[in-house]
């Protein structure tokens, strides 16, 4: 299982920097960070940055969208990091949460989100795309490389990641969610003819090491809320007895709002909602050995990478935990 560590571009930029390069020295080989240019400091100006300051590191957003930016400079974007530090980048991608809500745009459907992918991959890998009716190539990539991995939870989502994405980015480390979410890509992929080991499967959540399991859950229900916002948008299309698990939406009904002024931050106002049930199920919490176990059921479920929001008052002590915890799981 691969690691990945989860940032918010909250300035200064140095200290994102230093604790990606940490991130990479405890053995993590992915360094992500939210894509949201109003709430955060825009994160490919950093990405050059914390590319020079490691050596092997892969980075990119999770996650960014289709509305963000136009395709043609997302996909130049990643061609030139790729160009300057030899293909390190991967692209997290979805309908849009908070960059398009804080600036009144609602999410992008899921007919955009694949035409994004597929123009955003060709150009940024050297090939030639329609772009609005009009033939579009982009003429210095030279063997470029860029795996576009999308998140997603309802069906529709994750037949479309099975049919056209190259990874597909789990927000929720409950393993019943992961169970039902990546049996539906990879029956989605095996229809669409691919073959479904080929895509790559990333867990993302938070994880909190420690004894004080009170106040990691307080530290980390901010997480219930934020994929609170999704969920409750499956409800709306699909009801709460639709085909989405109930261990996904039970969870929302006493949700009132949001306010992404604290957007992915510990003491959210917005989350009192989340029960203490849900943060122990989508985050991980406890010893380091409870850690360890949780991420032993979802590799065996297929999980190819866990990456971790590290959106609390132990960020390092956690990172240091985690070395041990990557050893052990390495040497199975």
């Amino acid at each position: 299982m691969d690691f990945g560590v989860v940032l918010q571009t909250d300035p200064p930029a140095r200290e994102v920097i230093r604790l990606m390069k940490e991130a990479e020295d405890r053995g993590f080989g992915y360094g992500w960070t939210f894509d949201s240019c109003v709430l955060w400091q825009e994160p490919f100006v950093i990405y050059s940055r914390i590319l020079a300051a490691t050596s092997s590191m892969t980075v990119g957003p999770m996650v960014t969208s289709p509305g963000t930016r136009d395709w043609s400079v997302t996909a130049s974007l990643f061609a030139t990091l790729n160009d300057m530090f030899g293909n390190r980048t991967v692209c997290g991608i979805g309908r849009g949460d908070s960059a398009h809500r804080v600036v009144g745009k609602p999410p992008s459907t899921l007919a955009t989100l694949r035409e994004s992918m597929h123009v955003i991959k060709e150009l940024a890998e050297g090939r030639e795309v329609l772009l609005r009716d009009k033939p579009v190539r982009i003429p210095w990539v030279r063997n470029g490389r860029l795996e576009l991995w999308m998140a997603g939870y309802g069906p529709k989502a994750l037949k479309m990641v099975g049919e056209h994405a190259d990874g597909f980015i789990l927000q929720c480390a409950d393993p019943a969610i992961a169970r039902w979410t990546i049996g539906a890509v990879r029956e989605a992929a095996r229809a669409a003819g691919r073959d479904p080991a080929g895509v790559t499967i990333c867990v993302a959540a938070p994880a909190y090491v420690g004894d004080d399991l009170a106040h990691q859950r307080e530290q980390l229900r901010w997480f219930g809320g934020m994929v609170g916002n999704h969920v409750a948008d499956l409800v709306a299309r699909y009801g709460d007895s639709g085909p989405v698990p109930h261990e996904l939406t039970d969870y929302i009904r006493e949700r009132e709002g949001y306010d992404y002024a604290h957007h992915g931050r510990a003491g959210n106002p917005s989350t009192d909602f989340v029960p203490d049930e849900i943060v122990d199920r989508f985050c991980l919490t406890g010893p380091a050995a409870a850690h360890t176990e949780r991420l032993q059921e979802l590799a065996e479920l297929g999980v190819h990478q866990f990456a971790i929001y590290l959106m609390h008052d132990e960020r390092e002590q956690t990172l240091a935990a985690y070395e041990k915890v990557i050893g052990k799981l390495a040497a199975q």
